[in-house]
């Protein structure tokens, strides 16, 4: 059970950087992540 969920999740992990062609690209998929978590975070605040 424990290596389907770690092959699935090195699965998942890998296509999403095959997804960005750039490392430019993956770096602004990450900042947007982040600025979500931040929106996120802010208005759970409030």
């Amino acid at each position: 059970m424990t290596r389907i969920v770690v092959f699935c999740l090195t699965a998942a992990a890998l296509l999403g950087v095959a997804a960005c062609e750039t490392v430019e690209g993956a770096g602004q998929d990450i900042e947007k992540a982040g600025g979500a978590i931040s929106q996120e975070a802010r208005e759970a605040q409030n």
